[in-house]
């Protein structure tokens, strides 16, 4: 199979299309990072995904649809909060979770009977979206457990001759996944920590909690379980106080011969004179909006990544937090 990579087009647009409609995989860009899409409504398609990326059979998958989608056919119920956080928030970076009608594949969510549904507000995805009319199911565009995509390059390097087309929107801008909150109780719980914050959410719903998994249990969303947008290089993780530590694996794996690198904030790379760093930014966005490309990069160019944690907490911090613990294996 030859992959292509295509801007949006009308050629691209029929294309996808067709390749949607025989049950094939097409990715996509979106404002977070690049999407692998097929029919949400076909077994064999969803399966196709997980085959591909050989993704656990328990994580779920989210549907996506364009931002005119009637989305009462697919959930059961949209609490007025939820209503209130589509007008607010989307189309964009936010995934709300629902109880299920049923009408797409059980493989889905897993088995679950509730559907995660997101609006991305990307213009790649939304011609994507508007030309097939209905529901894509599609994690990121990335094989299991490796870095997550923010650009078509990065999505080819993982998948040529394996899937047919990818819809090339650019570098994705929003740099980490989307918010998963649960929207099937009283008040929303923040499934997954993102780019729409808890602080953001609870000033629309008026409140707003965290979901804390319990061991052993069946994961609610993507991005709950597993070590998940790793770097094939070996990888360490250090609180900011453990900073000599930190420099001393770095000062042993270079008397190894090896290429080792921090990965850390604006604030600590500046005091780092003299060691290889690749800086996250200063900000909560910027570091978002860096970390999957500089860990692609960090992966090319070092044998070892070490990984200082942020000392900031809340806002999109959550989001990266998150993302840089599960990839560092912190």
């Amino acid at each position: 199979m030859t992959t292509q990579i295509m801007g949006v087009s009308d050629v691209s647009l029929r294309l996808a299309k067709q390749y949607i409609l025989a049950g094939d995989v097409v990715a996509f860009h979106s404002e977070t990072v690049y999407g692998l899409g097929a029919d949400a409504r076909s077994d064999s398609a969803v399966r196709h995904i997980f085959e591909l990326k050989g993704r656990p059979q328990n994580n779920p998958l989210i549907v996506h649809v364009h931002r005119d989608f009637d989305i009462s056919t697919l959930v059961d119920s949209i609490p007025p909060y939820a209503r209130a956080l589509a007008k607010a928030f989307l189309p964009g970076p936010l995934t709300m979770v629902y109880p299920s009608t049923g009408k797409v594949s059980a493989l889905v969510s897993c088995g679950l009977n509730t559907l995660a549904v997101r609006v991305p507000s990307s213009e790649t995805a939304q011609a994507f979206l508007r030309a097939v009319d209905i529901p894509i199911a599609a994690p990121s565009a990335n094989v299991s457990k490796h870095i997550s995509p923010v650009t078509a390059q990065h999505v080819f390097e993982d998948f040529e001759g394996r899937i047919p087309l990818i819809l090339d929107g650019g570098r994705c801008e929003g740099g980490i996944e989307s918010t998963v909150l649960d929207c099937t109780g009283e008040e929303p719980l923040i499934l997954r920590a993102g780019l729409v914050t808890r602080e953001m959410i609870a000033s629309v719903a008026g409140s707003c909690g965290v979901y804390v998994p319990r061991k052993g249990e069946q994961p609610r969303s993507p991005g709950m379980a597993y070590k998940h947008y790793a770097p094939k290089c070996r990888t360490a993780f250090f609180a900011p106080e453990e900073l000599e530590q930190a420099k001393s694996l770095y000062r042993e794996e270079e008397e190894r011969g090896g290429v080792p690198c921090f990965f850390c904030e604006d604030a600590l790379a500046r005091t780092l004179e003299g060691f290889r760093v690749l800086d996250l930014g200063s900000s909560g966005e910027e570091m978002a909006n860096r970390l999957y490309e500089l860990l692609h990069r960090g992966e090319e160019e070092a044998t070892l990544l070490i990984g200082v944690c942020p000392e900031e907490r809340g806002g999109v911090y959550e989001g990266v937090l998150n993302r840089l613990t599960r990839a560092f294996g912190g």
